[in-house]
């Protein structure tokens, strides 16, 4: 029987190059969604009967669980779900615009919930499927101008965690991925900014004015960041509860863990003191 994925936010990165893996694999459905459905004719291309494209923008729930509808109807199961659709935002925390950032959490963790909500019915009553959660490097360790994010992206990991808990004896798996910077529109046109204006956090203001750069200098290519998703999903039994993918993401995340390690090791008499005897 044919596998069904479905992946949101394909309209470009790692979304849109994963689709287009997905849609020309053997005995494989996709179901593809992107907040304009122009965005998805490049898949036209490889569509034999097998793709589905669904108008979604994640912070609408009724079209989140209309999409969800659409892809059962049409496919009877959906085997792997890739909550990828996200975006970026760059500034200081005092300096953010607060409206921006409750949007930028509206997308990249409760647009992550509620589509996950959507079908963690259909995954039990299969007793399997898989749940990928597009996570970053930056919720591992942390920069300057991007605590916000960091801390979206820091929900997604304490939600994967505890889904995967609660649903380890289903047959269903949870998999977060933390890529580090690649060469996507994540931070040019579908992130928001802020350049500090206040003095005191002056040093920061060139890292948020260049971060368009990433879009063409950042060392992560998505293509291979998507094989490797693919590829990992479709390996069976082996699949990593975490995956760090890049040097950013693998130094950077071993070491603000090791030293968040060592941390709680100092404190340790102090923190068992708390305990009522």
């Amino acid at each position: 029987m044919a596998k069904t994925w479905m992946i949101t936010g394909t309209s470009s990165g790692f979304g849109k190059e994963l689709a287009t893996i997905v849609a020309q694999a053997v005995d494989t459905n996709l179901v593809a969604t992107a907040r304009k459905m122009a965005d998805l004719d490049y898949l036209d291309a490889y569509d034999h009967g097998q793709i589905q494209k669904v108008l979604v923008d994640v912070v609408n729930e009724s079209q989140i669980k209309q999409a969800a509808k659409q892809a059962l109807d049409r496919f009877g199961n959906v085997d792997v779900l890739v909550n990828n659709a996200g975006i970026g935002y760059f500034s200081t925390i005092e300096e953010s615009d607060m409206e921006q950032v409750r949007h930028m959490f509206e997308v990249n963790f409760f647009g992550l919930v509620n589509m996950t909500t959507a079908l963690l019915p259909n995954f039990r009553k299969h007793k399997s499927g898989t749940i990928v959660n597009i996570s970053s490097a930056l919720a591992l360790t942390t920069l300057p101008t991007m605590g916000y994010y960091s801390a979206s992206k820091y929900a997604v990991e304490g939600y994967s965690d505890t889904l995967r808990q609660e649903v380890a004896d289903l047959g269903i798996k949870v998999f977060a991925v933390e890529p580090s910077g690649a060469r996507t529109n994540w931070a040019g046109s579908s992130s928001k900014k802020v350049v500090p204006s206040i003095a005191d956090y002056a040093k920061f203001k060139d890292s948020v004015e260049t971060t368009d750069q990433s879009v063409t200098d950042a060392p992560g290519d998505p293509a291979i960041i998507a094989k490797i998703i693919f590829d990992q999903v479709n390996a069976g039994q082996n699949l990593p509860k975490h995956l760090p993918l890049g040097e950013f993401a693998y130094e950077g995340g071993l070491s603000n863990l090791s030293g968040l390690i060592e941390e709680i090791k100092s404190h340790r008499e102090l923190s068992l003191s708390s305990d009522q005897k």
